[in-house]
């Protein structure tokens, strides 16, 4: 999600739509620093959202293990 502060937004609102249009990515407007407001793709069909997630996760078998620790740079 990508922060922009009110008077930012106003002024370039257009170009905000069309890359919340192009990317998906939802957009959060701040008014000094605070999120008052979130603008978002539309969709015809909110459950879509989650059911094209459907079968992507990946089973653990000890899911209190932590996972991608050889992914850690710092940890080498």
């Amino acid at each position: 999600m990508v922060p922009v502060s009110k008077s930012k937004f106003k002024s370039r609102a257009l170009q905000y739509f069309r890359e919340i249009e192009r990317t998906g990515r939802p957009v959060i407007i701040t008014d000094r620093g605070r999120p008052v407001a979130k603008v978002v793709p539309y969709s015809e069909n909110p459950e879509q959202l989650l059911n094209d997630l459907r079968h992507t996760v990946v089973q653990y078998s000890d899911p209190l293990e932590p996972v991608g620790v050889e992914d850690w740079e710092a940890l080498k």
